[in-house]
């Protein structure tokens, strides 16, 4: 059975840029790191929380492990309990925010993006969102 997610994997054209934004800005820990059998830097774990994690993966489009599509990711989104204080704390850390918007499914979101473009939604799930309305747990 499903019980979450347990990590997304994200290339980087910069690892230490990334990092830095993981975080310096967003304020995760860095976990750990992989090496592969020669040695080299395979991938970066940033722990979220107790059971998940973003693994970053230096070298882009360079790894030829991992293959480009034009299908598949489209974003990345972190939940916050409280979505103002959030941004306050983000933009302490020197991020742009503005104003958060109030989806289609009830819930307060804000989009920002990683050092290399990565989209990321900021939500604060509301307890008469959608979510809250339609969940089985």
């Amino acid at each position: 059975m499903i019980s979450g997610i347990g990590h997304i994997a994200l290339r980087c054209s910069n690892l230490d840029e990334s990092i830095r934004f993981y975080t310096e800005v967003l304020g995760l820990k860095k976990a750990f790191e992989l090496r592969g059998d020669d040695g080299q830097l395979w991938l970066v774990y940033l722990q979220i929380n107790k059971d998940v994690f973003i693994e970053l993966f230096p070298h882009g489009k360079d790894r030829n492990e991992i293959t480009s599509s034009t299908i598949g990711f489209t974003h990345l989104c972190l939940q916050v309990d409280d979505m103002e204080a959030t941004l306050a704390d983000l933009a302490k850390r020197g991020l742009e925010v503005g104003e958060p918007n109030m989806g289609k499914d009830g819930n307060w979101q804000f989009w920002i993006k990683d050092p290399d473009g990565n989209p990321i939604e900021l939500m604060q799930i509301m307890p008469d969102s959608l979510q809250r309305k339609n969940s089985r747990f």
